[in-house]
């Protein structure tokens, strides 16, 4: 696949779609570089936030209006356009992205159907929970993919709350049962925050609920241990911390069917669930595998190491992407951290690009630097530092925690920049500890 050569047309145009951890960051960076003519961004939504914050809002640990991010707002402050929409297919012979119309929560056209011309495209529009074809599971179990599934999460958590106060007036013994279908990090941190959002669900106005007993959180996992990409000692420690704290996990669980009252595995086990969320793997938008160009089962596009597809003039990037690793048959993970590094890479790039310069031939090289994940605000475990060169720390407690916040902090700084991502780190503290305060007294 040999790039394109171009002429060092001033009205080169970079057009990225997917406004995640990557294309947001590319779009910055871009955008100071070159200005609103030559990079445009699209997006689905008007907000950002970065994914692995999705279970703190689900869990009512995070508000959602503090934490997003306008597009608008960050277009006029990094100098790139940003365009509302999501994405329908590519005209790949005329080299333009067709977008679907954009529809008010009442279901009426606000902006018709259109289509944005590009010169380079990069695709990075993420990924979505894959149901494997589980019966019921479309139906009844929520995926945290947005926002605005996060949000649904939140308010069906807070009914079901009033529901169960209500119920406890005839029902002494009654329960909340949550039920949470993948034990990978999504999962874990989702038992985790919810175990932190009980100590202030008493100001709920709940007086029968007691937070401590009233509600069960049972985490299923079809491999034999939870985090089962990392290593065995992390897995362990995460399992540890969760069961210590009143999780009930269970691997080698394969669900079977999702109803409204709860699941089943393949040994026809039944877990009641009063909501079900479902974190158990990932497949790339289905459009992706419509357009011509090789993808995978889980419809990702193959990319070669220098996130090229089979179109020159397109790239793809993140969790849509199937990127070659080291080894021979394995692929990157879909990380944030593959995605950050995949921006900078492509940086160089679409500067050569649109520069009409010879486009660098350094191929993409992930450099791991391990895995943390959040088992609670004050608690994280985590491997860091050359996972793949066999050398790796193990790292728990407050001081893993303290790097999993840094992680979201290098996401702001590359975004927005060292000052203003300073006053929103300080803010957000801020407010953590004002929160914690309110529910010591």
């Amino acid at each position: 696949m040999t790039p394109t050569s171009f002429s060092g047309d001033s009205s080169h145009r970079v057009v990225i779609v997917g406004g995640g951890a990557g294309g947001l960051e590319l779009a910055a960076k871009l955008g100071r570089k070159f200005g609103t003519s030559h990079i445009t961004l699209i997006d689905k939504s008007t907000e950002h936030i970065w994914k692995p914050s999705l279970h703190e809002v689900a869990a009512g640990t995070l508000d959602i209006h503090r934490e997003g991010l306008s597009y608008f707002m960050l277009a006029r402050d990094r100098r790139f356009s940003f365009v509302l929409g999501e994405i329908e297919g590519v005209d790949r012979p005329n080299r333009k992205v067709r977008l679907k119309p954009v529809l008010s929560p009442q279901g009426e056209e606000m902006v018709p159907s259109r289509e944005i011309a590009y010169d380079t495209l990069v695709l990075a529009v993420g990924s979505r929970s894959n149901f494997f074809g589980t019966p019921g599971a479309a139906e009844h179990a929520i995926a945290l993919d947005s926002t605005a599934q996060a949000e649904r999460f939140r308010m069906q958590l807070m009914r079901e709350l009033v529901l169960l106060n209500q119920r406890k007036n005839h029902e002494p013994d009654a329960i909340l049962n949550i039920a949470i279908v993948g034990g990978g990090a999504t999962g874990v941190e989702l038992a985790a925050e919810l175990l932190e959002a009980r100590r202030g669900m008493s100001f709920y106005g709940l007086e029968n609920f007691n937070p401590a007993t009233d509600i069960r959180i049972t985490l299923l996992e079809g491999s034999n241990r939870l985090l089962s990409a990392l290593q065995p000692r992390l897995s362990q420690t995460a399992r540890n911390l969760l069961e210590e704290r009143g999780v009930f996990v269970a691997t080698s669980v394969r669900v079977t069917r999702v109803t409204d009252k709860g699941l089943y595995d393949s040994n026809e086990v039944f877990y009641p669930a009063n909501l079900c969320v479902w974190a158990a793997g990932i497949e790339a938008p289905a459009f992706l595998a419509e357009q011509g160009l090789a993808v995978n089962r889980l419809n990702q596009l193959q990319v070669d190491d220098r996130l090229r597809t089979e179109d020159a003039d397109i790239y793809a990037m993140g969790d849509c992407a199937q990127a070659p690793w080291d080894d021979d048959n394995a692929f990157l993970p879909a990380r944030a951290q593959v995605a950050h590094q995949q921006a900078s890479y492509l940086v160089p790039i679409m500067q050569a690009r649109i520069q009409g310069r010879p486009v660098p031939d350094k191929p993409f090289v992930f450099k791991d630097y391990g895995s943390l994940v959040s088992v609670g605000h004050s608690r994280g475990v985590g491997s860091l530092m050359g996972v793949l060169a066999g050398r790796s720390w193990f790292v728990e407690g407050l001081l893993a925690r303290m790097m999993y916040m840094s992680l979201h902090i290098m996401h702001h700084m590359a975004v927005l920049g060292p000052i203003r991502t300073a006053s929103m780190a300080l803010g957000r503290l801020l407010l953590k500890r004002s929160t914690h305060r309110v529910k010591l007294h």
